[in-house]
């Protein structure tokens, strides 16, 4: 049971066993800023932080590449009101 991330173009893809079993997508808004819309988790990988570990790979890309991020997904979102560690990142109007 191998379970890998990938990033591929705006998402990042979780994989196990050569199926998809999560995915975070992000699109670029006014000023750069990225807004996480959707985070997908495959009922196999609930309660196993699977969708805390895609949105993390977001919040370490960003941090890479200077950017903002705009949590509009609900499951992103409410990460990021309990992550004070995402503060950095947090586009916050």
């Amino acid at each position: 049971m191998t379970t890998k991330i990938e990033r591929k173009d705006h998402s990042f893809v979780m994989e196990k066993d050569g199926q998809e079993v999560g995915k975070v997508n992000w699109t670029v808004g006014e000023g750069g800023v990225w807004m996480v819309d959707h985070t997908f988790v495959a009922e196999s990988m609930r309660g196993q932080h699977a969708g805390e570990q895609l949105v993390e790979q977001v919040v370490e890309l960003a941090r890479k590449e200077g950017v903002k991020i705009d949590p509009v997904c609900p499951f992103a979102a409410a990460l990021f009101k309990r992550k004070k560690e995402y503060s950095d990142v947090w586009q916050q109007d």
